[in-house]
């Protein structure tokens, strides 16, 4: 039987994307799911937003990472766009790395790609391309929510928003309950107030 393609979007800098994705890592083991990487912009998605100079910062590095992802892209395939975003959230949200060239050749060179597409972190011709898989996971999902994004088929949604990331067959629990719940055409939101930030384990 084919697996079931689900469309996974993040910003490498989104520390709730990155626990999203080492959840719906282990629902490939436990489900007959594959996914495929998609990258989202932060910084695009505030672009017009009234942020404090703090926030503009951090959306100046978000479009370094999605920059050099994109980059690596052009040169090996969508193939590399799960090592690479690992290698460089790893480093963001674990190791706490500034992001940076640094962060950029140590990442490149764990997958394998030379240290010199770092330079990329820097290049606005690379824009488009993510502002084009960015909107590709807005228009399923539409323009008030951020990242993570999931699609399957016909439905798509915004999260879920996780910590810890389950793992096992918890992990599949959860990927069931999500999935039944979004299948419903009439629903749109089931929230509640987070009491803890993201468990990085």
């Amino acid at each position: 039987m084919a697996k079931q393609k689900a469309g996974f979007w993040f910003d490498p800098l989104c520390p709730w994307a990155w626990m999203t994705s080492r959840w719906i890592l282990e629902v490939e083991k436990v489900r007959d799911v594959e996914i495929e990487w998609n990258l989202f912009s932060l910084a695009h998605l505030n672009r017009d937003k009234d942020v404090s100079a703090e926030y503009k910062e951090k959306l100046i590095r978000s479009w370094s990472c999605t920059r050099v992802i994109a980059a690596a892209q052009k040169v090996k395939g969508t193939s590399i766009t799960l090592p690479l975003y690992t290698a460089i959230s790893s480093r963001i949200h674990l190791k706490k790395m500034e992001v940076g060239e640094a962060l950029f050749k140590e990442a490149l060179a764990e997958v394998g790609l030379s240290p010199d597409l770092s330079s990329s972190m820097n290049d606005e011709s690379l824009d488009a391309v993510i502002i084009e898989s960015h909107e590709s996971g807005l228009k399923m999902v539409g323009n008030d929510v951020g990242t993570p994004i999931i699609s399957v088929g016909d439905i798509a949604f915004f999260g879920p928003v996780i910590s810890p990331a389950p793992k096992g067959e918890e992990a599949g629990k959860l990927w069931d309950g999500v999935i039944g719940v979004a299948s419903y055409e009439g629903f749109f939101e089931i929230k509640r107030s987070r009491n803890v930030g993201p468990i990085f384990d």
